[in-house]
């Protein structure tokens, strides 16, 4: 059976439950592609391109050293590296001169658009479809002309919990196995988070940045921007789900403590003073006189401060 017959028998069948499948199907029903189609990918116009590039502008510069460290890893392979914008436009890449001219006949190329709207089932597009990882593999592409192809995605979120980008890498080589996918599958989602954690800093220069997980798996993505107030100004998405913060959007900001559960029996003012004796005494170096003259207070007052909030016994 041609591969545009088997898509569109798939795309239609009531017993096909995978999620390929369901991709198809919005490719085929919802957004009306034919999967025999043969024209090539849409692609703006450079002042189009160059306008959407500018409002992405701090993001592609925090971006760039990423893009270029993943394609050092995956460029003796015939890969080309892509990175999206949250519709699908290409923005940026990074490919070797031996297959420049097969990606760009193709259309993986800065400028073409591939939404699953206008591409049908493809790494860039059901990545931004869905907001995750995912890998299409050569024949799983609603597309017959893109069953070529091998192409490995991630979800990149923006600061405000939206989807940002997507970052692909795509295969020209025939004899790419599904296992050397999942290699280079790893390695996408490890860069899509690292561009994730280095924009989010970024976006809050003048704050400090905290961890706010105790799994080293997630500690890259769960991150919290604090001010000086100790008030927790910007969460990731990753950080917004594990902590109930709002899912999109500015965060109401919290004392970090709260939400960190690094709480204990002091409050309001006492708490207050706690921190900033504490904060003293570390400036000081645990010299007490010094830590109390930096207070504006005597060296007696500051013992007997210590002592009402149990910090004392700690410092000696």
């Amino acid at each position: 059976m041609r591969h545009a017959d088997y898509v569109a028998s798939q795309s239609q069948s009531n017993s096909a439950t995978s999620a390929l499948a369901a991709s198809w199907r919005r490719s085929l029903l919802k957004h009306g592609l034919d999967p025999s189609d043969v024209r090539r990918p849409e692609r703006l116009t450079l002042e189009e391109l160059s306008r959407r590039r500018q409002a992405m502008d701090q993001f592609l510069r925090v971006a760039s050293p990423q893009l270029d460290q993943l394609f050092n890893l995956v460029c003796l392979s015939g890969c080309n590296v892509l990175l999206t914008d949250a519709e699908g436009v290409v923005m940026d890449q990074r490919v070797g001169g031996a297959d420049a001219e097969q990606f760009r006949d193709w259309g993986l190329w800065q400028g073409t658009v591939w939404s699953e709207a206008v591409q049908g089932t493809n790494g860039i597009g059901t990545c931004l479809a869905e907001g995750r990882q995912v890998t299409i593999h050569r024949n799983e592409h609603f597309h017959t002309r893109n069953t070529a192809m091998s192409c490995m995605d991630a979800p990149i979120w923006g600061p405000d919990g939206r989807l940002l980008a997507a970052l692909d890498v795509s295969s020209a080589r025939a004899d790419q196995t599904e296992r050397y996918n999942r290699l280079i599958s790893a390695q996408v989602a490890q860069t899509a988070r690292a561009i994730e954690a280095v924009f989010f800093r970024a976006s809050f220069p003048d704050a400090r940045i905290v961890v706010a997980s105790d799994d080293n798996a997630d500690a890259a993505a769960v991150l919290l921007a604090v001010d000086r107030n100790d008030l927790a100004i910007g969460a990731t998405r990753a950080a917004r789900r594990a902590l109930g913060l709002e899912r999109e959007g500015a965060i109401r900001p919290r004392p970090a403590a709260d939400l960190l559960g690094r709480d204990d029996d002091l409050k309001g003012f006492d708490k207050a003073e706690r921190a900033a004796v504490v904060r003293a005494l570390a400036r000081a170096d645990g010299n007490i006189s010094a830590a109390a003259r930096a207070l504006g207070i005597g060296r007696a007052t500051m013992y007997r401060r210590m002592a009402r909030l149990g910090l004392a016994e700690k410092t000696g």
